[in-house]
């Protein structure tokens, strides 16, 4: 019998999934009549919670001037968007980072695949396209999410899988025969539970779609070129793994290479930041 997308998923949230208060920020976030102070009170529910953000809100990344000792504050310094991007990150490695036993797939470097999109996306976001970079790192952190749901509840197919991928389009086919579904539709239909906008969706659902109308400045364009770029820098889902990349999106990378190369010479820095305040090796 011929398992859904949704049975799977439903199978991985009985295991395992992102903690109630960071789905209530979401919910929080989706509605537009919702006000810092509510957004606050959700947060100072979970004291862990509180600690671990207000720690990473002070640290060097951020390079707020005055240090920032309570939630409302944070919210004030940043926004509802950014901090609840920072609480999904924050979750999102206590699951990415667990262990696993694999020759072809290592949590500990999908989490440094996906922390790499993430903060390119926003540069790209903000550096190239002069707009605001929060929606794009959300789509970043979470656009290979589904891979853990494939991994958590189908372990051995998926090894097949890993072991029989040698780039993004291979790994879509494969996925599709072993499951009859693949990590992009699964982080689509995860990401409706958890409210999330439908345009980050879509980008999420597409990331993987070599599309001939994809604007560049789009959030699936955007996250389109991050995996590119960052997969150019060895900072892949799987060993040697190739990503293919849209048309359009190529001619645009070509048409405007000397912005991207100042891009990507300041990208380490900050793949460093993250990396001291999020932590994750390099295995």
């Amino acid at each position: 019998m011929t398992t859904t997308p949704q049975e799977l998923i439903e199978e991985f949230s009985n295991v395992q999934t992102l903690p109630h208060v960071v789905t209530q920020l979401t919910q929080l976030i989706a509605d537009s009549n919702t006000t810092m102070k509510q957004f606050e009170e959700v947060i100072e529910m979970d004291p862990v919670l509180v600690a671990r953000l207000l720690k990473i809100v002070n640290s060097p990344m951020y390079g707020l001037m005055q240090k920032v000792d309570s939630i409302g504050r944070a919210v004030a310094y940043l926004g509802m968007k950014n901090l609840n991007n920072i609480a999904i990150t924050d979750a999102l490695m206590g699951i990415f980072m667990q262990e696993n036993e694999s020759d072809f797939f290592s949590r500990n470097k999908l989490w440094l695949h996906c922390a790499a999109v993430s903060i390119c996306s926003k540069m790209v976001a903000e550096r190239i396209f002069g707009i605001n970079g929060d929606d794009a790192y959300l789509c970043g952190i979470l656009h290979d999410f589904g891979i853990i749901v494939e991994e958590q509840v189908r372990n051995e197919q998926f090894f097949t899988i890993c072991r029989d991928s040698n780039s993004s389009t291979r790994m879509l086919e494969l996925e599709q025969e072993q499951l009859g579904t693949d990590h992009c539709e699964l982080g689509y239909i995860l990401t409706g539970e958890w409210s999330m906008d439908e345009s980050i969706r879509i980008a999420i659902r597409d990331h993987h779609s070599l599309l001939d109308n994809v604007e560049p400045q789009s959030l699936l364009g955007i996250l389109q070129i991050a995996e590119y770029l960052t997969t150019q820098l060895d900072f892949t889902t799987l060993p040697g793994i190739k990503v293919e990349i849209s048309e359009p999106l190529l001619t645009h990378l070509e048409e405007n290479i000397d912005e991207y190369r100042v891009l990507l010479e300041d990208f380490p820095d900050e793949m460093t930041k993250a990396q001291a305040l999020y932590g994750g090796g390099t295995s």
